[in-house]
């Protein structure tokens, strides 16, 4: 329960930008969220999480962007959603510091490579870029800044989703063993 609720603010986390007037272009909880929807839930489910998110990507293209929405523009990013809820699955069974850092490395990073690879690679009415090794380059240095939006809000919301339930939990054993008699 407490994952699809996760999963569900993660995907409306992708209209904050849009209330803050583009202020905090890639500040969402999606990399987190599927992490944590990924490590808490059956791998099957990796389904569900592609949904909420295919039909965010709906909603955002459809009325907050006003574009056409074309299935094919979007099957690299539904693919991307699955493979972190996968990876949050077999990295976070076991939630550490260092492999809940790996995880949001790894999700904001590929996130990065993949998407910008798209959007250079477009067709079209949708290039933006020579189809150019400058182009390339020129594609992903205008999408650093996305990239570390994405890096510092994944790292802080995937430090929230894991860490708040261990901080409460050794909160209630430290108020538990307070109330114990000392023999």
């Amino acid at each position: 329960m407490v994952a699809t609720l996760i999963l569900v603010l993660a995907a409306l986390s992708r209209l904050l930008p849009h209330f803050f007037h583009s202020l905090a272009f890639n500040f969402t909880a999606v990399g987190a969220g599927l992490l944590f929807f990924g490590s808490r839930t059956a791998r099957w489910q990796a389904v569900l999480a592609v949904a909420v998110m295919g039909l965010m990507d709906v909603i955002l293209t459809t009325k907050i962007y006003g574009y056409p929405f074309h299935v094919s523009a979007y099957l690299v990013t539904w693919a991307w959603y699955g493979a972190v809820c996968l990876l949050g699955s077999a990295l976070l069974r076991k939630t550490t510091v260092l492999r809940v850092g790996c995880g949001v490395l790894a999700s904001a990073t590929s996130f990065f490579l993949l998407s910008n690879f798209m959007v250079w690679a477009g067709r079209g009415d949708l290039v933006m870029y020579p189809h150019t090794l400058g182009g390339m380059v020129a594609c992903y240095a205008a999408a650093l800044p996305f990239y570390g939006n994405d890096l510092l809000s994944t790292g802080l919301f995937a430090g929230a989703f894991f860490g708040l339930p261990v901080l409460a939990a050794r909160t209630a054993e430290m108020a538990h063993a307070a109330r114990q008699p000392v023999a």
